[in-house]
């Protein structure tokens, strides 16, 4: 699609072609359970940003995220939604912009979660894990339905306990229930 038919991307000359600006309509309103969870999380040190991607490579650095934050160091690490923090200017980008420090877990090397960010967070540096640079599979596979769950879910908790322990965490986690990992805890 070129630029002239999206009138929702300004491919503006002057930025030699490396930007684009994007017009995202301002909410309405907010919802204030998002806003109490985000302050309330908004003491933990490490906010974790995440490829958000329908992939596989996404699909596993959203799990990844998800144990990290949920079952490995939940009293260390915030879960940040990325649409959320995008496409509004309030608690879960204050996570972002107010943490000691910010892991984006990318799916892989176009990195969409940092760019995104950087493009509303002037000067954000984010420590970037290319996930699928962390375990072996496949490289000719994309979709998620291209793997079985449980593998799936075998390399997501690999990645998280190779995160946890960069963060000074456990090594290994229990899967989630139900998730029907077959990997001992």
């Amino acid at each position: 699609m070129s630029c002239e038919k999206n009138a929702a991307v300004d491919c503006a000359p002057d930025n030699g072609g490396q930007f684009e600006t994007v017009s995202i309509r301002k909410p309405t309103g907010v919802c204030q359970l998002c806003e109490d969870f985000s302050q309330r999380q908004s003491i933990k040190p490490v906010a974790v940003m995440c490829c958000e991607g329908s992939c596989l490579r996404g699909e596993i650095a959203r799990q990844a995220s998800n144990i990290l934050c949920h079952s490995l160091l939940p009293e260390r690490t915030v879960r940040v939604c990325l649409g959320g923090a995008f496409t509004k200017n309030t608690g879960q980008r204050a996570l972002v912009r107010n943490a000691p420090l910010v892991v984006a877990m990318e799916g892989c090397f176009l990195k969409c979660a940092t760019r995104m960010m950087q493009g509303v967070l002037e000067g954000l540096e984010p420590d970037v894990v290319i996930a699928d640079s962390l375990i072996e599979f496949d490289r000719d596979l994309f979709s998620v339905d291209e793997m079985p769950e449980v593998e799936i879910m075998g390399h997501a908790l690999d990645i998280a306990e190779q995160m946890a322990a960069k963060l000074g965490g456990p090594s290994r986690a229990a899967a989630p229930a139900g998730s029907g990992c077959a990997c001992s805890g």
